[in-house]
């Protein structure tokens, strides 16, 4: 099984750079005008998962609530400080997660849309 998580936004070159330049994915493939669709496929090459992020003409009708959660687990602590860290340079909001376990297993950053992202670390 692969998966992919696909997402409409109103600021498609916004999003991407956030998930470029802070959370250090690629730009796997994108794509123009398709049935008046623009979009970029983000990821970690050789990975079964990407995020994908569409804009047309239609508005995004998004209405995320502090659960909404797209949770990355990190392979060491080295990772999950190195993405903080970039966060912190693009002044990306830190927040406190509203659920009690991320707030002892997690940091929180929040997406250009308003979507929540928790970095953790893989429990071995």
């Amino acid at each position: 099984m692969k998966f992919r998580y696909a997402r409409h936004t109103d600021d498609l070159e916004r999003i991407t750079d956030f998930y470029i330049r802070v959370m250090g994915f690629q730009a796997l493939g994108s794509f123009k005008d398709h049935s008046r669709y623009d979009g970029v496929f983000l990821g970690i090459p050789g990975r079964d998962w990407h995020l994908e992020f569409t804009k047309s003409d239609d508005r995004a009708d998004h209405r995320p609530d502090r659960d909404d959660l797209m949770v990355f687990y990190m392979e060491d602590a080295m990772e999950l400080e190195t993405i903080r860290d970039r966060a912190v340079a693009a002044q990306v909001p830190i927040v406190v997660p509203k659920n009690p376990y991320w707030r002892d297993n997690g940091v929180e950053l929040t997406d250009p849309d308003g979507f929540g992202i928790i970095l953790t670390l893989e429990k071995k």
